[in-house]
């Protein structure tokens, strides 16, 4: 009798359920989108009870699809948006506030307060990380301050925080009657709150953000049984694997020796290279987070350039501009010019993030003529992805010392052909689309298989890893230069747009 894995991938913009098989194959999948709340300019919100409905929904549309019951898995991994906030009330299971999303930047303000005594890197030694609103502490902060009768709550332990793993985990086990309450060790990262050194909430972090100690999860491994789902279509199965979204990519990427980096192009572009059991402290504008830790091992760490938009932009040019009506359209609309017509788009439409952490900065289309068409603003949105990754490349070669030979990539975007090659081209290096592109949830499943022995281990993994298509670069250096000087000109333009207060 055949075995599999499921995993579950709530990511930003939607939730994934999806069935696994011994060589990484899908069986079977669902999706389904959630409502993005943007209530004033900068802040996004999400409903946690809606993301909860659509997870128990596309559970039971993805074992339909694979033709398969909650008695054919061996375990269910989890990955998830990271840095998005939830408060709920551990009595009645209800969210004291909506999510408060990774992109928001509600929390500017707090933020420089944070940054008066010490600066931007106050905590970067401890934590990897320096201080933005995209990071959950100070979102976590503005909810206790916010909220009436939240810090109270907080102090009791009748309320709880979490990131989305630990709010889908709370209610698949049992919710307001014995829900486990718990975290792995890649989104505990992400928080501010975690020491990397020692794995654990930090008594220091949580009095200089004023974090009742009560409210949080307990830390855990990124693979391990945890316990049993209690409720919905996979009723009696283990929850065996959490992770990140990007760090589950690293590892579905097959990404376990230093050096190794993968590139995800998703509603925000995230790239991570392995730099092993010891953490590297970045100068150039990257943070320091966690990889991965299988069950007891030594937990390995991860250099990280995040990017805030890449496939929201496409979004944003169809519902908003209304330039598309589906996503999948913009690369055809791309195609209908031989190149950009001098159009270049910065969407820093929460700030820019790695390598520049400038909060002050709005997104804008440069270099706008009377030639340029939709189809220059169609490419110029996909370009800017591109550029937005070389930025974060150069940083990360300064930190390692060394240039990349090759770049991993996965997700939704890397169907884009269009893009991939003028990825290629701009970064002057081969890039690499694996045979499995679902490599966030595979990387969830691969956690949680391993954790019960349906992969013995990493060598099983690693051979289930092969090459679907490579891009080589096309463009001389002298192209290649020019375009990248025009999109620095641009952002140098989008920085300060906003005075600081």
């Amino acid at each position: 009798m055949k075995r599999y894995v499921g995993a579950i991938d709530q990511g930003t913009t939607s939730t994934r359920f999806i069935v696994f098989g011994r060589e990484g194959e899908v069986i079977g999948s669902a999706q389904r989108e959630h409502k993005q709340i943007f209530p004033k300019p900068g802040w996004v919100e999400h409903d946690a009870h809606e993301i909860l409905r659509n997870t128990q929904s596309v559970i039971e549309s993805g074992l339909r699809d694979a033709r398969v019951s909650a008695r054919d898995l061996d375990a269910v991994g989890i990955t998830n948006q990271r840095e998005t906030t939830v408060l709920w009330d551990r009595r009645s299971g209800m969210p004291l506030h909506h999510a408060v999303v990774w992109q928001d930047t509600r929390t500017e303000e707090l933020v420089r307060e944070f940054a008066r005594e010490g600066g931007p890197d106050r905590f970067r030694k401890k934590t990897g990380l320096p201080l933005a609103s995209y990071f959950s502490a100070s979102k976590l902060s503005w909810l206790l301050q916010q909220v009436a009768n939240a810090r109270a709550l907080a102090e009791s332990g009748h309320a709880l925080f979490g990131t989305i793993d630990s709010w889908l985990v709370w209610n698949l086990t049992g919710g307001p009657n014995g829900g486990v309450h718990i975290t792995d060790v890649t989104n505990a990262s992400r928080t501010q709150l975690m020491n990397l050194s020692t794995l654990s909430w930090d008594a220091e972090l949580l009095a200089a953000f004023r974090i009742p100690a009560p409210c949080l999860p307990k830390i855990v491994s990124s693979s391990e049984p945890y316990s049993e789902i209690r409720e919905g279509p996979l009723k009696g199965v283990q929850i065996a694997g959490i992770l990140g979204d990007q760090q589950a990519a690293l590892v579905g990427q097959a990404c376990f020796e230093a050096g190794e980096a993968k590139n995800t192009y998703g509603t925000g572009c995230f790239l991570l290279m392995n730099t092993g059991t010891q953490p590297v402290d970045s100068k150039a504008g990257l943070v320091t987070t966690l990889a991965y830790q299988f069950g007891r091992e030594a937990p390995h760490y991860a250099l990280e350039g995040s990017i805030a938009v890449a496939g929201a932009l496409v979004q944003w040019l169809r519902d908003n501009l209304q330039v598309i009506r589906a996503s999948s359209e913009i690369e055809a609309l791309a195609r209908q010019v031989q190149d950009n017509g001098d159009v270049y788009i910065v969407p820093a439409f929460s700030g820019l993030f790695a390598p520049y952490w400038n909060g002050t900065a709005r997104g804008l289309i440069a270099g706008l003529t009377a030639f340029a068409n939709r189809s220059h603003i169609a490419r110029a949105a996909l370009e800017s992805t591109a550029y937005q990754t070389r930025d974060v490349i150069a940083a990360m070669e300064q930190d390692c010392g060394f240039a990349l030979k090759e770049l991993r990539v996965d997700g939704g975007m890397v169907v884009n052909e269009l893009l991939m090659q003028f990825q290629a081209d701009i970064l002057n290096v081969p890039v690499i689309r694996p045979k499995a592109i679902e490599t966030t949830a595979l990387g969830a499943a691969y956690a949680a298989g391993l954790a019960v022995g349906y992969w013995q281990g990493l060598d099983d993994l690693k051979s289930n890893w092969g090459v679907a298509r490579r891009w080589v670069p096309q463009v001389n250096e002298n192209t290649r230069a020019r375009l990248y000087g025009s999109w620095k000109k641009a952002v140098d333009h989008s920085l300060g747009w906003i005075e600081p207060k």
